[in-house]
């Protein structure tokens, strides 16, 4: 793990909690951060499943060049370049593409591939990546297949998204190896499209405490 990932990994090790983030329009990732940060999470994973994403990329960055940017959904190596020039922190993919991966490496832009099973992790590990993306998380076994697979694999640190929530996000946290969560309940479509600010800072600091709570 090189030091850009290192550092990345202690950062989400502090946020625990990553918001993934899908926009209409880009121009709703301003006050959508602003609201995050307000309520004490200063990070977005912005997926490319919209056409806003790099745009929304270039946006926050140029806004709040604290916030830690993820460029999530990357399927393309194209998809790699626009996201790290826009100012992308560092790229999310949902499997483990290895001419992605690569390119990551060549640009010196930290990546968190998709894996959820060993052939995927030890394509990642075989490339020098032992921090992964465990996704879906909940459709391939959750917390007990983690757990699984971290016996052969102990050297993994695990950002697991997919089907967590309030209900089983301290149950992923509780295991050593993962170092944060990505959710998307707080930062749902219909609540950033109708601009319910107020009630993603609410749901914000719901997830917060509960982490705290342990």
């Amino acid at each position: 793990m090189n030091s850009k990932t290192t550092e990345l990994i202690e950062k989400l090790r502090a946020l625990k909690v990553v918001p993934v983030i899908a926009l209409d329009n880009a121009q709703d990732i301003i006050p959508l951060a602003d609201t995050l940060c307000a309520n004490g999470l200063p990070v977005v994973e912005i997926t490319f499943r919209s056409a806003a994403a790099e745009e929304a990329i270039r946006l926050l960055r140029a806004h709040n060049p604290d916030v830690l940017i993820a460029a999530g959904t990357v399927l393309t190596q194209e998809q790699v370049v626009r996201a790290k020039n826009a100012g992308a922190d560092w790229i999310v993919t949902p499997g483990f593409n290895p001419k992605i991966a690569q390119l990551c490496l060549d640009l010196d832009i930290p990546i968190t591939p998709g894996i959820n099973n060993p052939m995927s992790i030890e394509a990642a590990l075989d490339m020098g990546l032992d921090a992964v993306k465990f996704f879906p998380a909940e459709a391939s076994g959750g917390v007990k297949m983690i757990k699984a697979l971290l016996g052969p694999y102990a050297q993994l640190q695990i950002m697991p998204t997919g089907g967590i929530g309030v209900h089983n996000i301290n149950d992923y946290l509780a295991v050593p190896n993962i170092v944060a969560c990505g959710g998307s309940w707080f930062v749902e479509k219909s609540l950033i499209n109708n601009r319910r600010w107020d009630e993603i800072g609410r749901l914000v600091r719901e997830v917060l405490a509960l982490i705290k709570q342990g």
